[in-house]
C-alpha cells in the first residue's frame, strides 16, 4: 500500500463523526454575544503566563499600549501617538541607548473609576523586570533602564539601554493598575498567587478596556459587562460570555444548536473541521479563513537521552510527511514552516534548511546518532535503551490529537516509538509547558507578532526554572551562545539590510538547531453569525477582540 493511502485510511479511521448542521437561531434578543472556545484562560493576569485564548479575553477588558492591526500597521490603544524618530518622540541617546516617549490617553480609566496614570506604568516596571515576579516576556522590561514621568502623570519616556529598530513595538508592556495590585506584590516571589488577577479577578480595578469581568466559573465560562468607565466608542453588546467547550466536536455542535452564537478564530475549531462546516454552513451563519502567524510546532525536552541530538531532532522531522498530513487533513490549506518565520512575513528568508519527507535519511541520521534497529520494536542504543518519546497535546482539540497519532504512526516506521498523551489546556500550559514538565515533546502553537525578535523564546537568559519563578518563554531550554548574539545584534541594529542579514541567519541556524521540530503554519477560522459585522481578524497575536466596540448588531433589514 502506498504512504499516501496509508494516511488517508489511517485519517478516516481516526476521525470522530461530527453532528449535521441545524438551522442557525436568529439574533438574541437581547445585547448578549456568547462566544465559543476550545480553552479556558489558567490566569486572566496580562502578563503571567502565555496564552493565546488568555490574549483573546484580555482583548475585551484590558488594552496593551501599543498593538499591530488587521493590517499589520502598528498602532496605538494606550497612548495618543506612536513615538517615531520622524515625530521626534524617539531620540538616539549617548551610549547607544534610545528615549521613547508615550503619553497615556486623559480618559484613559481604570473600571472602578480611578484613572490610568504613570503610577501604573512604573509599577508595571517594576513588576515586569523583577526576576521572582513570574512574568513571561520580562525581556521588554528589563531592556529599559529608566523611565521619565510628567508631573501631570499622563506622560512618560522609556529609556531603553540598547538603540532598538523595535523601539516602539511596546505590546508586551502592559500596563497594571498599581491600586489594586502593589499590596499583592510586597513579597515578589509569591505575586503569581497573590495578584487579584488570579485571587480575585471579578476586581473592577483590573480592567480598562471596553468591558470588565464580572464572573469566572473555571473551566467553564467568563461573563463580560461594560466598562461605566470607558471613554471610547460604545461597545455594541451590553454582555459577553466567553464559553469554554474544550472538545472541538461538541463545540460545533453548540454553534449548530444555538447555545452558543460564534466561534472565535484565535482559539476555536481546528481547520479541518472548519472546513468541513463553512461547506455546509446554515443560513444565519457564515465563515471567514485568516492565514497568519499560527506556529504549529513540536517543543522538545533537550534533557531527553535522544532529544538532546541534533541528528535525533532532524531524523524526527524527515520522519513526518508534513505534506501529507496538510494534504490529507487540511486540504493543502497549510503552508509547512522551515523555522519560526512565517511567508508571509518580510524578513522570511528562503535561504533556511527543509525539511522534506525523507524516511531513508531519518534511518541514516538514527544509526550515526547511535539508535540502531533492533529488530521487532522501537531500535535502541548501545546501552540497550529504547527509543521511546512521549508526546502530549491537548485534549479535546480533534486536530491535534489526529496529528498526534498519524506522528505516532509515521516515525513508527522508522524505529521511533512515539507515546500520545493529552492533557486539559488550563494545566497543559501552567505545567507541562510553562513550567517544562514534559518529558518529551508537546504539540502547540505560538500566536506570533509580526516582526518580533525572539527573545524571550529563543534566549538562554529566559528559560523558565523554579529559580525565576518560570518567568520567560523558552520552553525548550535552547541554549546557544550564537543564537543568543543574533538576537542581541538584531535588536542593537537600525540598519535595515544589515536587520535582513541578521533574520536570514537566525532562520538558518534555527532550522539547523532545531529547539523545535517546524510543523505548519495555521489558518484561522471564524465562524459568526450574519447579524455581527466589524469583525476582523488579524493573522497574528493581537487578537480581534481588541477592536470589539467595531463590533456591531445588524439589523434583519440591513443584511
Amino acid at each position: 500500500m502506498r504512504p499516501r493511502s496509508r494516511l488517508r485510511n489511517l485519517l478516516a479511521a481516526l476521525a470522530c463523526c461530527l453532528p449535521l448542521a441545524a438551522n442557525a437561531q436568529p439574533a438574541p434578543a437581547r445585547s448578549e454575544l456568547i462566544i465559543g472556545l476550545s480553552q479556558f484562560p489558567t490566569i486572566l493576569h496580562p502578563s503571567i503566563e502565555s496564552m493565546i485564548v488568555k490574549a483573546y479575553a484580555l482583548g475585551f477588558v484590558h488594552r496593551p499600549i501599543t498593538a499591530y492591526d488587521a493590517d499589520w500597521k502598528l498602532t496605538c490603544l494606550m497612548c495618543t501617538s506612536l513615538p517615531t524618530v520622524e515625530n521626534g518622540l524617539a531620540k538616539t541617546e549617548a551610549g547607544g541607548g534610545m528615549a521613547v516617549t508615550f503619553t497615556l490617553p486623559a480618559d484613559a480609566f481604570w473600571a472602578d473609576g480611578i484613572p490610568v496614570t504613570t503610577d501604573d506604568v512604573l509599577f508595571s516596571w517594576n513588576v515586569g523586570k523583577h526576576p521572582q515576579s513570574g512574568v513571561a516576556n520580562a525581556a521588554i522590561y528589563r531592556s529599559i533602564s529608566r523611565i521619565d514621568t510628567s508631573a501631570d502623570k499622563k506622560t512618560f519616556t522609556l529609556h531603553l539601554e540598547k538603540a532598538s529598530g523595535g523601539y516602539n513595538v511596546v505590546t508586551d508592556f502592559r500596563v497594571l493598575p498599581a491600586h489594586v495590585e502593589k499590596a499583592a506584590f510586597a513579597e515578589p516571589e509569591q505575586y503569581r498567587k497573590r495578584s487579584l488577577y488570579m485571587a480575585a479577578p471579578t476586581t473592577a480595578g483590573l480592567y480598562d478596556g471596553p468591558y470588565r469581568v464580572s464572573e469566572v466559573a473555571t473551566g467553564s465560562h467568563v461573563v463580560l459587562e461594560r466598562n461605566p468607565y470607558w471613554k471610547g466608542k460604545t461597545p455594541a453588546f451590553d454582555r459577553i460570555v466567553l464559553r469554554t467547550i474544550e472538545n472541538t466536536s461538541a463545540l460545533q455542535a453548540a454553534l449548530l444548536s444555538g447555545q452558543i452564537h460564534m466561534i472565535a478564530g484565535e482559539m476555536g475549531l481546528p481547520l479541518d473541521q472548519a472546513v468541513s462546516l463553512a461547506n455546509r454552513l446554515p443560513a444565519g451563519l457564515k465563515a471567514e479563513f485568516k492565514p497568519g502567524l499560527v506556529y504549529e510546532h513540536l517543543d522538545v525536552n533537550p534533557a531527553h537521552p535522544a532529544l538532546a541530538d541534533a541528528r535525533v531532532r532532524k531524523a524526527l522531522l524527515y520522519g513526518i510527511d508534513r505534506q501529507a498530513i496538510s494534504r490529507e487533513m487540511f486540504g493543502g490549506k497549510l503552508p509547512l514552516a522551515d523555522s519560526n518565520i512565517s511567508p508571509l512575513e518580510p524578513i522570511y528568508s528562503t535561504s533556511a534548511r527543509r525539511y522534506g519527507y525523507d524516511p531513508r535519511r531519518a534511518a541514516a541520521l538514527l544509526d550515526d546518532a547511535g539508535w540502531k534497529a533492533a529488530g521487532p520494536g522501537p531500535r535502541r542504543n548501545a546501552a540497550g535503551q529504547p527509543l521511546v518519546i512521549e508526546l502530549g497535546t491537548t485534549a479535546g482539540n480533534h486536530s491535534r490529537e489526529l496529528v498526534q497519532q498519524v506522528i505516532q504512526a509515521q516515525l513508527r516506521q522508522i524505529g521511533v516509538e512515539i507515546r500520545p498523551f493529552t492533557e486539559v489546556s488550563r494545566s497543559f500550559f501552567a505545567d507541562k509547558v510553562t513550567k517544562r514538565a514534559f518529558s518529551g515533546m508537546i504539540l502547540y502553537s505560538w500566536f506570533g507578532t509580526p516582526g518580533q525578535v525572539p527573545r524571550s523564546t529563543l534566549h538562554s537568559a529566559f528559560i523558565p526554572s523554579s529559580a525565576n519563578n518560570f518567568s520567560g518563554q523558552n520552553f525548550t531550554g535552547y541554549a546557544n551562545p550564537r543564537m543568543d548574539a543574533l538576537i542581541d545584534a538584531l535588536e542593537a541594529e537600525l540598519d535595515p539590510a544589515k536587520r535582513a542579514d541578521l533574520w536570514r541567519q537566525m532562520q538558518e541556524l534555527y532550522a539547523d538547531d532545531l529547539p523545535a521540530l517546524p510543523l505548519f503554519f495555521t489558518t484561522a477560522s471564524f465562524i459568526t453569525p450574519d447579524w455581527l459585522s466589524g469583525l476582523r481578524p488579524t493573522g497574528h497575536d493581537a487578537p480581534s477582540s481588541l477592536w470589539v466596540a467595531d463590533w456591531n448588531r445588524v439589523a434583519a433589514a440591513q443584511r
